[in-house]
């Protein structure tokens, strides 16, 4: 051991024994009572601190001083800290390097290099695609909801290592990359199969308006990033103007976002009330809640299994209200929340906190949320939304059930 790794350790020692003493003096002077227990509390909890401490710098000398190869000094730290949030096994717990912590925060800013694909750990320990992101590489590529990505060139990665996977997918605008998807056919045997798909810039248009039928508003959320606030309240104003009798809200394949920018458009939606709230593991809870005013147009919600956590914040909610009917299948059916914590030095984590419920104290985790109409996609439907009413049966759905109501 170095002169300075001696003096160090003594060093340590030293205030380790002082605290060992003063714990030792609060048993001598106050008896067996409630201080006792404090002290071999606080002692106990200091010498497991002690010996895992010991033991990870032990290794880490031992790598340093043996090991083969040259060590990367900031990788082998990265490599400790992902490991203690992968041993949760909470597919949602991430430990994000710099150049991920990065990518992170681009992608809810909603400008990206990529193929616009979103994808969640799944269960199995595969990477799941929740939705393809309207409008871009992936969804033209024909990348659907429920396909595992297992190989991305050529490279298999699993859930653990997802955001590998995921900044390898990203990139340069006008360079490829090539997914190998496992999916179910008709059959329900697994198919196997390697797309090749062109990188673009991908500026997220998370939301977008129409008129249908001359007097009935149509609003599609694609997700809940940092603009859909406000681009939601520039299309809303502009149906308000055209005079609309009610509103088809369409949150097919979005796969959520941020719990804030959610509650900001659910509280234009309801009235006064619960929006959603929160509990941790000690049974803390937070509400969110919406005020009186409201747009006050009759509101339908077309769902599916695409739909998930932040938008089915909104469902449930407006569910729960009874503000309007939910039509289609089934939602995705995430449950818990995420918060992100900005480490300092350009790595982050994001941590499961909590999990959330519905104002009728519903949490859809692993369940998800039933529709009020329940209505399946007919099966040779390849585009959905107002372009495709012709085929659209969910949306025409929404639109006679819209209708009865204005």
């Amino acid at each position: 051991m170095s002169k300075k790794k001696t003096i160090l350790f003594m060093v340590i020692l030293l205030v380790i024994t002082n605290i060992i003493t003063f714990s030792l003096s609060n048993i001598i002077s106050f008896g067996f009572d409630n201080k006792v227990v404090v002290a071999k509390e606080e002692y106990r909890a200091l010498t497991e601190n002690y010996n895992d401490y010991s033991k990870i710098n032990s290794i880490k000398q031992y790598i340093n001083s043996d090991y083969l190869r040259e060590v990367d000094q900031e990788a082998l730290l990265d490599g400790q800290l992902k490991g203690m949030v992968d041993a949760l096994e909470d597919p949602y717990s991430i430990y994000m390097t710099k150049n991920e912590f990065t990518s992170f925060t681009q992608e809810t800013a909603g400008t990206y290099g990529g193929i616009g694909v979103i994808v969640t750990p799944g269960e199995d320990d595969l990477i799941t695609v929740v939705s393809p992101i309207e409008g871009t590489p992936g969804e033209r590529a024909g990348i659907s909801t429920g396909d595992k990505i297992i190989k991305v060139d050529g490279v298999e990665y699993y859930a653990k290592t997802m955001d590998e996977a995921v900044k390898v997918m990203k990139g340069e605008p006008g360079t490829k990359v090539t997914l190998t998807i496992m999916r179910k056919d008709k059959a329900g045997n697994n198919q196997v199969l390697d797309i090749e798909i062109e990188r673009e810039q991908i500026r997220l248009v998370t939301v977008k308006s129409d008129i249908i039928s001359g007097n009935i508003g149509y609003l599609k959320i694609t997700s809940f990033d940092e603009i859909t606030y406000e681009d939601f309240m520039k299309h809303l104003t502009e149906l308000q103007k055209s005079k609309v009798k009610g509103i088809v809200l369409d949150l097919r394949y979005n796969p959520g976002g941020l719990l804030n920018i959610c509650a900001d458009i659910a509280d234009e939606l309801l009235g006064e009330g619960d929006i959603v709230y929160t509990q941790t593991k000690d049974g803390t809870r937070e509400y969110l809640k919406s005020d009186k005013e409201m747009v006050d147009l009759p509101l339908v919600v077309l769902v599916n299994e695409g739909s998930a956590s932040a938008s089915e914040i909104l469902a449930g909610a407006i569910k729960d209200h009874n503000r309007g009917e939910l039509i289609g299948t089934t939602t995705f059916g995430k449950g818990v929340v995420q918060r992100i914590r900005d480490l300092g030095d350009g790595t982050g984590i994001k941590l499961t906190v909590s999990e959330y419920f519905t104002p009728n104290g519903v949490n859809i985790h692993g369940i998800g949320i039933s529709p009020d109409i329940e209505v399946e996609l007919n099966e040779d439907v390849e585009n959905i939304g107002v372009d495709y009413i012709d085929v659209d049966n969910q949306l025409q759905k929404a639109v006679e059930v819209l209708k009865s109501k204005i």
